[in-house]
């Protein structure tokens, strides 16, 4: 969808990032993130589309949002998307409905009746939404220290795995999966056929992805008798496809590091030899799992981290003034403080709520 059909449409443009969070540097880029409306044909007919996030540097606006032309980071948001991740909580989604009055370059009265329903959307959500954020923070941190400490000398080959390129060739990636696959169907029948209570029938089926699970790593030595029992595998393949995950998953290390090694920002480069960690990514994490713990506790979510008081603090990470075992050690304890916070919040948000919402506000709207 162009830029200008989606500007027309706006209800909520916010500037979002470190500058709405209060601990931009110098070096901080101006991210946006905002909803529109979609025309009546994506709503009436076929067509569907999620969300516009490329294209504000070449395409042509209404003039109305010129912070937009030169931007290297925003993402506008479609309605329906929108809701669908306020429903589950996510960090980037819900903070957009809290920022400070400022941090808002366009509110519409559809925007701010969005903005009124906010704290209605928070559940417990957000005890697994911030600290999974967090999480994955945490190890692009550890991921970064150990290339930084030790870094891999050279490119993996079939060879240092026990393959070879003639008569014992590693599985490729299709083959893999195609296995994983056929073991995941195995095991869905399995649960399918089981008579837990509807609640644990419903966590291993749909709320867990255990595709993605076990296409993401290698299976554990301990478990490959149990699944050579599910599948009939013959002894062979099991220890083909052990050391075939093996050498496909130390490939995937050697590409992202030399990704890393090519892409990092020279300045980002420097402050990680000093401190010895990725320290953007490190006060990401505190923040996220501080903001959690918040909501579960207060039912506020505090975007601007100057008046949550930890400003100073998150900048000081920021900027590799923190030794690696401090702020290690105090994110350990906040992922400890986060699952154990006790929260009056509903357990979830109510889709027929949401439902009403994105008809009240399209209402609002119109599709003239």
């Amino acid at each position: 969808m162009d830029r200008i059909t989606i500007e027309s449409r706006l209800i909520l443009l916010a500037l979002a990032g470190s500058q709405a969070y209060k601990t931009a540097t110098p070096q901080s880029d101006f991210d946006y993130k905002g909803v529109f409306i979609a025309p009546k044909e994506y709503y009436l007919g076929f067509k569907t589309f999620e969300q516009k996030d490329t294209g504000w540097e070449t395409e042509t606006g209404t003039g109305l949002y010129p912070m937009l032309d030169a931007v290297k980071d925003c993402t506008i948001y479609e309605l329906r998307k929108f809701l669908s991740l306020v429903g589950n909580n996510n960090p980037n989604i819900l903070e957009t409905l809290w920022m400070d009055k400022e941090s808002y370059a366009y509110l519409s009265p559809a925007g701010e009746k969005l903005v009124s329903y906010r704290a209605n959307f928070l559940s417990q959500k957000v005890r697994s939404s911030f600290a999974g954020y967090a999480y994955a923070q945490i190890k692009r941190v550890e991921s970064h220290r150990k290339w930084l400490l030790n870094p891999p000398s050279k490119k993996p080959v079939p060879q240092d795995f026990g393959l070879n390129e003639d008569n014992y060739k590693p599985l490729n990636k299709a083959e893999i999966n195609a296995f994983l696959e056929f073991l995941y169907m195995l095991v869905r029948d399995c649960i399918e056929f089981l008579e837990p209570s509807e609640e644990l029938r419903v966590l291993l089926l749909e709320k867990i992805d255990y595709k993605a699970i076990l296409k993401q790593r290698q299976i554990p030595e301990e478990l490959l008798p149990k699944v050579q029992e599910y599948t009939r595998a013959t002894n062979d393949f099991i220890r083909l496809l052990h050391v075939s995950q093996a050498y496909r998953q130390a490939i995937g290390e050697w590409d992202a590091y030399s990704k890393w090694s090519l892409e990092r920002n020279l300045n980002r480069k420097a402050l990680e030899a000093k401190c010895g960690y990725d320290s953007k990514h490190m006060a990401h994490c505190i923040r996220l799992l501080r903001m959690g713990i918040e909501i579960l506790r207060d039912g506020v979510l505090k975007v601007d981290r100057q008046k949550a008081g930890d400003s100073n603090y998150l900048l000081s990470v920021r900027n590799g003034d923190v030794t690696y075992e401090e702020v290690k050690q105090l994110a350990d304890n906040l992922f400890e403080e986060i699952k154990s916070t006790k929260t009056s919040l509903p357990e979830s948000v109510d889709k027929e709520f949401l439902n009403q919402i994105c008809v009240e506000l399209v209402e609002i709207v119109g599709f003239n």
